[in-house]
């Protein structure tokens, strides 16, 4: 699969760059790029969730009537959960809800992400630029030369650069992020995704690496 390189006012620049078929040309497989999701969504869980049993109530352990003789059920405690103000039954407690995955299924659930992208005409590739000062404006100005600005979108580097990083903090809609570090759910999550040039080298370097 080969696509136009442009440049960053939107122009065509005539060159022309090949995308590995065996990364951005798979069948995604569907059922892996859910678990990579449902693993980035779980990991991201604090967990920290936490509510007082009866045994964690501060109150007294005074028997509050008789055990007999008043037409109502027996009670022992006011920490029981049938009164107000008393422990809960079966409450949350502090959970991990992370989970691991095999690396062949990560490789493929990169690929089929990039894949899935590329089936649906969502890459954009635009050749190497940089900011010598973070500018939000400018970027968006990028952004809407490359016909991106309406829908989401990740820019992604074949290096980390803080100038472009700083540049796309502030506009809700874009993000940048390295070659390196994409995943699939912030493939999937954006509505395009920009390549820059020397990206697609890096891309490439992750998989051999694996």
């Amino acid at each position: 699969m080969k696509l136009v390189v442009l440049s960053i006012d939107g122009s065509k620049t005539g060159r022309k760059v090949d995308l590995p078929d065996n990364i951005f040309g798979i069948e995604p497989n569907e059922h892996v790029l859910y678990l990579s999701v449902k693993q980035h969504l779980a990991n991201k869980r604090q967990g920290t969730h936490k509510a007082k049993e009866r045994g964690e109530i501060a109150g007294s352990t005074k028997k509050i009537k008789k055990q007999k003789g008043t037409g109502t059920a027996r009670a022992g405690s006011i920490k029981s959960p049938i009164f107000r103000g008393g422990g809960r039954i079966f409450g949350p407690r502090p959970k991990d809800y992370s989970f691991k995955l095999n690396k062949k299924v990560k490789i493929l659930a990169k690929s089929s992400a990039l894949s899935a992208k590329a089936a649906a005409g969502d890459i954009v590739l635009v050749e190497d630029f940089t900011f010598d000062q973070p500018k939000s404006s400018q970027f968006a100005q990028v952004l809407s030369g490359l016909g991106v600005n309406e829908a989401k979108s990740l820019v992604v580097t074949n290096d980390y650069d803080k100038n472009l990083y700083l540049s796309a903090r502030n506009l809700p809609k874009s993000g940048v992020m390295n070659a390196k570090d994409i995943f699939p759910y912030a493939i999937l999550n954006a509505g395009k995704l920009v390549l820059t040039e020397g990206s697609i080298a890096e891309i490439v370097k992750t998989f051999e690496s694996k």
